[in-house]
């Protein structure tokens, strides 16, 4: 059997771009170690005992430009616990995304709120603001914008709006440790934001989330939601509030203050391999790239996204995941629909629940329909944050693969 062509995609049997692996994740070495070994002999392993939690949040604060920060369990838990401290109640409606993780409305939800789904931008993912007054109705409690992959949300086009019709701002900056809105930390620009520290996330104990605001009435009722309904300065068993158990371990506060240490020079190596994929990727016929904010500042990576034309490039997303994925390129196509096409929302309306029970028929997600959300769904590729820590060699296989198989197109139909 003769070998194959240095050109043949490894996909139909040629030799792959790579096999070397990109940059593991998470990055971690002998601070982390030793400040877990601080928490175990000092026997402070709770944030009710220990002085981690509260050296963290004061760090992630300062950080962000934030007067106050509430650690938590996770991002989820930390939506639900802001909606709860800006008074959203039960049948009121919090508009948001539909490109995002299910968390983001599945917060809404968790409080008996229901979410209404705004499009999004096509060169952005993100929510589109210019739609978001034509969704709003006297029920209308919240605006939730997610800045997506990092990317932010026209932040002073959302609080114009939300100042207009007197509605709070909840930042899902789940994927923007770091990032900025016009020099000001997000998740401290709208009322109150939340980060969550998962396993995949740029900033990451494992598991994890905090809040940000900069008002101290918020501030106080989130972290009483978080810390069983307790407040600050009176009896250990007097509660105020329906809080929950939501307190972060200082095990997780231990990792993530070395953590955070790494953040700056990782976002610059994210955004500087970031540039050269935009840069060379956007001349390649067939593929479009995201557009960048230059309102921004600062700006976090947490994936690099780049669309596929299938008329122009030759094949579509899909068969685009497959073969770069037999190149060495990890990759995938992202949320196989917008979050409305879930089951959870599909079927909402058939479960007896307290928010069911309350809106009756008026909850029919089948009815939803967002056009760019539907769009990106199905030609978007998502490559993730750890591979954009790789090298300038690292970078270039990717543009070197993505050639190769484009080159290949009628091959691979």
């Amino acid at each position: 059997m003769m070998p194959s062509a240095p050109d043949t995609p490894a996909i139909v049997g040629g030799k792959p771009v790579r096999t070397k692996p990109f940059p593991k994740w998470p990055v971690h070495g002998a601070a982390e170690r030793k400040q877990l070994l601080k928490v175990l002999e000092s026997g402070d392993w709770w944030c009710g005992t220990g002085k981690k939690t509260e050296q963290f949040e004061q760090a992630f604060a300062e950080y962000h430009g934030a007067k106050y920060a509430i650690a938590c369990t996770n991002g989820s838990t930390a939506l639900e616990a802001s909606l709860l401290a800006c008074g959203i109640a039960p049948g009121e409606e919090v508009i948001t995304t539909p490109y995002t993780f299910v968390a983001t409305a599945g917060s809404i939800l968790r409080v008996n709120a229901v979410p209404v789904f705004v499009d999004i931008m096509p060169d952005t993912a993100n929510m589109d603001p210019d739609l978001i007054e034509k969704a709003i109705t006297p029920r209308t409690a919240a605006i939730m914008p997610v800045h997506f992959a990092g990317l932010p949300c026209d932040m002073d086009k959302i609080r114009s709006i939300a100042r207009k019709h007197k509605l709070k701002v909840i930042e899902d900056a789940c994927h923007a440790w770091g990032g900025q809105w016009k020099g000001k930390g997000l998740g401290a620009v709208g009322d109150i934001g939340c980060f969550s520290f998962q396993m995949s996330k740029n900033l990451t104990a494992g598991e994890g989330g905090i809040i940000l605001t900069n008002s101290r009435k918020l501030a106080n009722l989130a972290g009483s939601v978080v810390h069983v309904g307790r407040k600050a300065g009176h009896e250990w068993y007097e509660h105020f509030v329906i809080g929950s158990n939501l307190r972060m371990t200082e095990w997780q506060s231990a990792v993530l203050i070395e953590q955070l240490k790494r953040l700056p020079k990782q976002q610059e190596t994210r955004l500087r391999n970031t540039a050269f994929l935009d840069e060379k990727l956007s001349r390649i016929g067939g593929l479009k790239t995201m557009a960048s904010e230059k309102r921004a500042g600062r700006r976090s990576v947490h994936i690099y996204i780049f669309r596929v034309d299938k008329g122009s490039f030759g094949i579509g997303r899909d068969r685009l995941v497959e073969c770069l994925n037999a190149e060495g390129i990890p990759c995938h196509g992202g949320y196989p629909f917008p979050l409305y096409r879930n089951p959870v929302f599909q079927d909402l309306g058939k479960i007896d629940s307290p928010l069911a029970r309350l809106i009756g028929k008026k909850l029919d997600y089948k009815k939803v329909n967002c056009p760019e959300a539907e769009r990106i769904c199905k030609d978007v590729i998502w490559i993730k944050q750890s591979t954009l820590l790789g090298t300038r060699k690292d970078m270039r296989d990717i543009v070197t693969a993505v050639k190769k198989i484009k080159a290949a197109a009628p091959l691979l139909t």
